[in-house]
């Protein structure tokens, strides 16, 4: 049976909910509703009423769309409220093999020798680097042997005040937490690719108040960071330079921003409180107000991006998304600014989605389809989530090794879930032991004496006879 999901994300410009049909790893949209933020200004709840009705409109469209009732939602958490720090844990492997168990336990480890201060929560834990023994930079350590696991994760928080008001507001809303996921990591999962991720990249999410930066190198998320600044900044800068109304300032804004052009051509724009008449404008001045603001967001995400030291470990450059990447010319301009590293615009990816109409087709979009490839799977292989449960790729894990189980294939041909591969050792093990114990203990049945294949007992010498048959079969096979 299809799993029903809700995806929300609660932007500062806009929210977006997404219903799905999901079956394993892939994903039918099958509602959608979208609603202008209110109580919400550069990612922060200012107004928790408000913000729960721009929530609960955007879920009712989505539900009603739908025809479903779900009240049970993942949620983004803007960038504004985060802040991360790194930790390592070390671990003894007494039974040598390593499990799931013991790459749970080395993480959790990691957690507890962190310096969480006490006004934050915990949101994701995620380790980039694992070290066995003596090898380090080790991928998966799954299914290896050793003595000593080490671990060194990222921990992503967020301030306890904040997230309790983004609660509330959702609660508000009548929908009930199941998981939250930073805004600039669920944007991240929506437009990397695979070759992406191996090489490092970096990924900018420019949306309408805010804009966010993570690096993914190794296996995980390493560094991440925020800018209050958006599309919405250029808009007001250009009402207030040409005295024009904010929704011309918009429209202007989304005609004619060109970062490579520069036109002498003259447009007649309305004056803020006096409509009736208007004002010549050069789109030379549009040019420049766009233009001074673009490279002034760039140039302090580049300045982050230096400050992070891990420049030198991103082979397949910059990522860009969100609303703001509409603006014509805008990689251009970030290849110059980044010191001439590789960009590209992305959009979602369409790999594990279907249903998608092409209005979420748009960069705009990166957050919310990435929270349902988070519920999918596609979150980093090893993680300690919110609810401090462990995630991991149970498929990868099981397609690495040969369970033997012909059950388990037959109930995933059946669209069965494959069942955990550390259940199913652990499971044979025990069956193993207790069937040897019972083969070893057990009384010969109706007062027989048992015996060896080896030490079969003679039979009537008709060949006719079935138990002399059975018993020549028996000596062969053994």
């Amino acid at each position: 049976m299809n799993q029903v999901v809700l995806a929300i994300d609660i932007g500062s410009t806009k929210v977006c909910a997404l219903i799905a049909e999901r079956e394993g790893d892939k994903l039918q949209i099958i509602g959608h509703g979208i609603a202008k933020s209110q109580g919400i200004k550069k990612g922060v709840i200012t107004n928790i009423e408000l913000a729960s009705k721009s929530i609960k409109k955007a879920v009712s469209d989505a539900k009603r769309i739908s025809a479903s009732n779900i009240n049970t939602a993942i949620i983004s958490i803007s960038n504004a409220y985060a802040k991360s720090l790194n930790s390592n844990g070390i671990v003894n492997i007494p039974h040598k093999d390593i499990s799931i168990k013991e790459i749970e336990r080395v993480i959790h480890t990691a957690q507890y020798n962190a310096n969480i201060p006490t006004e934050y929560d915990v949101i994701h834990i995620l380790p980039y680097n694992f070290k066995v023994d003596d090898q380090d930079f080790i991928e998966n350590p799954f299914g290896m042997n050793g003595s000593r696991m080490e671990v060194n994760v990222n921990i992503i928080m967020t301030q306890k005040s904040s997230l309790s008001n983004l609660k509330k507001a959702v609660r508000s809303a009548g929908i009930e937490i199941e998981g939250i996921v930073l805004n600039g990591y669920a944007s991240a999962i929506a437009t990397m690719s695979e070759d992406e991720k191996e090489l490092g990249v970096a990924v900018i999410d420019l949306g309408g108040q805010t804009s966010n930066m993570i690096i993914h190198t190794g296996n995980s998320i390493r560094y991440n960071d925020f800018l209050s600044v958006g599309s919405n900044h250029i808009t007001n800068d250009l009402s207030m330079a040409l005295h024009t109304p904010l929704q011309i300032a918009e429209n202007v804004k989304k005609s004619y921003g060109d970062l490579l052009g520069n036109s002498n051509e003259i447009i007649e724009l309305p004056v803020i409180g006096d409509e009736e008449n208007c004002n010549a404008v050069s789109l030379e001045i549009v040019h420049s107000v766009i233009l001074a603001r673009v490279e002034e967001t760039l140039m302090i995400l580049a300045k982050s991006l230096n400050k992070s030291l891990l420049k030198e470990q991103i082979g397949a450059g910059i990522i860009l998304t969100g609303g703001m990447t509409k603006l014509k010319g805008i990689r251009e301009m970030a290849q110059a600014i980044f010191g001439g590293m590789s960009v590209r615009i992305a959009q979602p990816e369409e790999r594990y989605i279907s249903g998608l109409f092409d209005d979420l087709k748009d960069p705009a979009y990166s957050t919310v389809i990435g929270l349902l490839l988070y519920i999918a799977g596609k979150h980093t292989e090893y993680e300690i989530n919110f609810n401090n449960e462990m995630l991991y790729s149970k498929n990868k894990q099981s397609d690495e090794y040969e369970t033997g189980n012909s059950d388990d294939t037959a109930d995933e041909a059946a669209g069965g879930t494959k069942p955990n591969l550390v259940d199913i050792k652990l499971d044979k093990i025990i069956k193993d032991k207790k069937e040897a114990k019972e083969a070893k203990n057990a009384p010969a049945s109706r007062g027989e004496e048992s015996f060896p294949f080896g030490e079969l007992p003679e039979v009537p010498s008709d060949n006719n006879n079935p138990i002399k048959k059975i018993a020549n079969w028996a000596k062969q096979l053994f």
